[in-house]
C-alpha cells in the first residue's frame, strides 16, 4: 500500500458504505482521519465499528449541501488535524426517481449534496491543501453518469458526470498550488444501500461484472489512498474506474462467452 503515514485526511460522507472503506484504508496506513456525515448516530456507529477493527478516526457532524456548511466543516476538521493534506469528497445521495416524478426540491437535494458539496468543500480546502505542500483532492464519482446510465437515477447520473467535469477543470486551476485533483469512479459496490435491493438483484449485478463479484468499500479506499500518495504526484485531472470490468462488455453474454 502506498505510504500515507502522517497525512491529515478529511473524508466527507464517511459514516457508511464507501466512506467507511476510504476512512479505514487511510487510517490503517497511519494517516490521521476525520470523517463527516449528517447523522450523529451513524457517525458514532461508524467510529465504534472502526475502533473494533483497531482503526481510530475522529468524526464531525456536517451537511455539505451548503457553502457555509462546507467551509465550517473544513475549518473544524483542520482544527482537529492541525491542517489538511487530503480531501476525499465522497458525500453523496442517490434517491431513485423517474424523470416524470422529479421536482425542484428533489433535484436540488441531489445536486446540493453531490455537486455543490464537492465544489464548496474543495473551495474551502484549497488554502489548507496549498499550505500543506502535498495537497490532494480525491472525488468519489461513479460509472453511472460518466460511463453508464440507470433508470431512476437521471439526476444522480447528471451530478456524477458534472463532478468529473469539475475535477478536470479544478486540476488545472489548482496545479499551480501543488494540489492534484482526481476522481475514483466505483461500479457496483457492496454497501448498505445495495443490500436493500435484495439477493436476486445483487446476483443479477454480479453476472455482468467480469471480475465475478461486487466491489468492496475497501477497493475504493485503496484507489483513494493511491491517488493521495506520493506515487501519484504526477497524476491529476484523471478518473480511476474501479468496477471489476463492469463497463467493458458490449452485451451481458460477453461475460460468460
Amino acid at each position: 500500500m502506498p505510504e500515507t503515514e502522517s497525512q491529515r485526511v478529511l473524508v466527507t460522507g464517511g459514516s457508511q458504505g464507501i466512506g467507511v472503506g476510504i476512512a479505514r484504508s487511510f487510517a490503517a496506513t497511519g494517516a490521521r482521519v476525520v470523517v463527516t456525515g449528517r447523522s450523529p448516530e451513524r457517525l458514532a456507529a461508524a467510529r465504534e465499528r472502526l475502533a473494533r477493527e483497531g482503526v481510530a478516526v475522529d468524526v464531525l457532524v456536517a451537511d455539505v449541501a451548503h457553502r457555509a456548511g462546507c467551509h465550517r466543516m473544513v475549518a473544524e476538521a483542520a482544527d482537529l488535524l492541525g491542517g489538511l493534506d487530503v480531501l476525499c469528497a465522497n458525500a453523496g445521495v442517490y434517491p431513485e426517481r423517474r424523470i416524470e416524478d422529479l421536482t425542484e426540491e428533489s433535484v436540488d437535494e441531489v445536486l446540493g449534496t453531490n455537486l455543490k458539496g464537492t465544489i464548496f468543500a474543495v473551495q474551502a480546502a484549497v488554502p489548507l491543501l496549498a499550505a500543506s505542500g502535498r495537497g490532494r483532492v480525491v472525488v468519489t464519482t461513479s460509472i453511472t453518469g460518466p460511463s453508464t446510465g440507470y433508470p431512476g437515477l437521471a439526476v444522480y447520473a447528471a451530478s456524477k458526470a458534472a463532478q468529473l467535469g469539475f475535477v478536470r477543470t479544478a486540476a488545472l486551476e489548482l496545479a499551480p498550488h501543488g494540489i492534484t485533483v482526481n476522481a475514483v469512479s466505483p461500479g457496483a459496490v457492496r454497501t448498505e444501500g445495495l443490500a436493500g435491493l435484495g439477493a436476486d438483484a445483487i446476483e443479477a449485478m454480479i453476472r455482468v461484472i467480469p471480475a465475478g463479484r461486487l466491489g468492496e468499500p475497501d477497493d475504493i479506499g485503496a484507489a483513494a489512498v493511491y491517488l493521495a500518495s506520493a506515487g501519484a504526484a504526477f497524476v491529476t485531472g484523471q478518473e480511476l474506474v474501479v468496477d471489476g470490468g463492469q463497463v467493458l462488455p458490449e452485451h451481458p453474454d460477453a461475460v460468460s462467452a
